[in-house]
């Protein structure tokens, strides 16, 4: 497993990072105060607090270069 932190401060950015997400067959959980939801789930991902940055999970046992490209643009810098 492996923790980074993620800003979406826009629908629109909520939406690419869905999008950019489910190409992958990992598991990815979001956690915000003590809150987690599937990372996967636009609905979800709604009901937190998007002011502030989110941790998001990822699971898997595979290299996760690819999967750290896709969420790029999303990280909390």
């Amino acid at each position: 497993m492996k923790t980074v932190q993620i800003k979406l401060d826009s629908i629109d950015k909520v939406k690419d990072f869905v999008r950019a997400i489910t190409l992958f067959d990992n598991d990815f959980d979001m956690r915000s105060g003590r809150y987690t939801i599937d990372a996967k789930s636009i609905l979800g991902i709604f009901s937190l607090d998007l002011s502030k940055p989110i941790d998001l999970d990822i699971y898997g046992e595979e290299p996760l270069d690819a999967v750290e490209k896709a969420l790029e643009p999303f990280l909390n810098k």
